[in-house]
């Protein structure tokens, strides 16, 4: 695994739509049964829709060399006020995997949710036999929480899923209202 791989975070977008499909159909047996990427135009579509609200935000993990997206990270489910808290969906391209891209981009996405977008607290939702994911957000600071029975619908069945969080330290962080 390459320590430091040089990439950046950008929000997808609708110019995407082409090299996003190939990656993730390039990376089907990779992704099953842990998520479901959108590889259709179709999916693409609803995919864009989601992450265009104000509750979700989805980045493209690039490569800086030649901005080939190697990977994705969505920011799902964020509520503000009091909770400041949201979780992450994050899935590689099987040619990239391996290489470091997924840890680059989940610790740059880290900081930028705390920094940037003022969040508290961001879980990572993880099935139990997903060792290489959980291996991820432990290296990335996340920590155990316990396992939430049934927890997402998934390639035809509810599945167990183990909870991961980090949360962010700074004692000065204080709820952002937006009515005010």
């Amino acid at each position: 695994m390459k320590a430091n791989p040089d990439i950046y975070l950008r929000r997808v977008t609708h110019n995407d739509q082409a090299e996003f499909i190939a990656l993730m159909q390039a990376s089907k047996d990779l992704h099953e049964p842990w998520i479901q990427a959108p590889t259709t135009a179709a999916l693409f579509k609803y995919y864009l829709q989601r992450v265009r609200r104000n509750d979700h935000e989805g980045f493209a993990i690039c490569r800086t060399d030649d901005d080939a997206i190697v990977g994705v990270i969505n920011v799902n489910n964020i509520v503000r006020g009091s909770f400041l808290s949201a979780s992450l969906g994050y899935y590689v391209g099987a040619a990239f995997h391996g290489q470091g891209f997924m840890q680059a981009g989940l610790n740059k996405l880290i900081q930028y949710a705390f920094n940037t977008m003022g969040l508290h607290r961001l879980e990572a939702n993880i099935q139990p036999d997903n060792t290489r994911s959980q291996q991820l957000v432990r290296r990335c600071g996340f920590e155990y929480e316990g396992l939430s029975r049934a927890f997402l619908f998934l390639d035809g069945q509810w599945r167990d899923h183990q909870r991961w969080c980090i949360v962010d330290p700074r004692e000065s962080l204080r709820r952002y209202d937006t009515y005010e």
